[in-house]
């Protein structure tokens, strides 16, 4: 085929990728309270599985019981969740897709109905969350670990470390919400130490062929894009990921300020030399035409969100239109129901201005 969104992938460790279209990681609050996966949840999976996506991933898992960022998240802490994430890894697989589960955790952010619960790298009054002693960012990092084993049982090909959107390790990555005075705080390197050995210890426990992504965004919460240069220079130096998905809100973004000024985003990261890793964007990506922009860039994949909420089959609508363009907002209720939304998935929806349609 000439269409090159549906060349194959191959990665560094574990299964190839029948096509470069892959199922972002999207919070659809459907699980139970305790963290396990619902029935929604495997329909869900099983609507994108079906549709033609080479990689599905989970909705983003929290890796301990304080991450819970949100209501109905799915849980990757405990043993009693593993059922469930064995299902949903068995529902890709008979579907012919690669498996993966986003670990997070919410950090400070996540006391939204808890006050006084959330946890980050220092002290925040305006989350009232308080800094983890170094002994917990210890437990923290050996909690995401353990999450990816989990991953690993549950028959998953790979997991995906979530370093983006001001959660926990990008709280520890920012400037301005990392205060500390210890080997996790101060400079660049001190930040990013605990993404970095997150990556170390999941490739350290895991069986060799076992993929691992790592998700970075660029705005908001005190990110510097130096920073998130550097996280991403060094994480494709050493190769021990085998794809950065990088999660700018809008895939032409341009650079406003600084030493790129005037330049994409993606096109920066496009010239870091990557070896064997792979390297994907996602970002207002809603057509054929945008999709293959990705790949025009020098990237290798691109991940697709917003859009597989809109149209269930884009990869197929993407395959046979090369004009291809998603519904234009807003869509009606009945319209997302169709598109295989639960209800408790639709209403998360809502709160994306102008979506859903009242």
């Amino acid at each position: 085929m000439n269409n090159p969104l549906f060349h194959p992938l191959t990665l560094m460790r574990g299964p190839e990728l029948k096509n470069r279209l892959l199922l972002a990681p999207l919070t659809n609050q459907q699980s139970h309270d305790d963290g396990t996966a619902s029935e929604a949840d495997f329909d869900w999976i099983k609507s994108c599985a079906r549709n033609g996506y080479s990689m599905v991933m989970s909705c983003a898992a929290n890796v301990q019981a304080n991450g819970k960022a949100f209501k109905g998240q799915l849980g990757i802490w405990n043993d009693e969740q593993l059922p469930g994430l064995t299902r949903m890894a068995d529902i890709i697989r008979q579907h012919g897709g690669v498996s993966s589960v986003q670990l997070h955790h919410g950090g400070m952010r996540a006391g939204f109905n808890l006050p006084g619960y959330a946890v980050g790298p220092s002290a925040n009054a305006a989350y009232s969350s308080r800094g983890l002693t170094q002994a917990e960012v210890g437990q923290l990092r050996d909690d995401f670990i353990a999450a990816a084993l989990r991953a690993q049982r549950a028959g998953f090909d790979g997991a995906e470390v979530h370093a983006a959107f001001g959660w926990i390790l990008s709280q520890f990555l920012s400037y301005s919400l990392n205060q500390r005075h210890d080997s996790y705080g101060g400079s660049v390197e001190n930040r990013a130490r605990l993404i970095f050995e997150i990556i170390d210890g999941i490739r350290a426990a895991c069986r060799p062929d076992f993929q691992i992504g790592l998700r970075i965004s660029l705005e908001r919460y005190g990110m510097r894009f130096e920073d998130i240069l550097y996280v991403a220079q060094r994480a494709l130096q050493e190769g021990k990921i085998d794809y950065l998905d990088l999660a700018p809100w809008d895939i032409s973004k341009v650079m406003e300020e600084g030493e790129f000024a005037g330049q994409r985003a993606i096109d920066v990261f496009a010239r870091l030399p990557r070896g064997k890793v792979r390297l994907g964007a996602s970002g207002k990506i809603m057509s054929s035409a945008k999709a293959r922009e990705v790949l025009d860039a020098g990237l290798d994949f691109v991940m697709i969100g917003r859009a597989a909420i809109l149209q269930n089959d884009f990869p197929q609508q993407v395959r046979q239109h090369a004009d291809y363009v998603t519904p234009p907002l807003p869509v009606s209720a009945a319209y997302l129901a169709q598109q295989g939304l639960s209800p408790d998935f639709i209403n998360y929806m809502r709160n994306w201005d102008g979506f859903v349609a009242d």
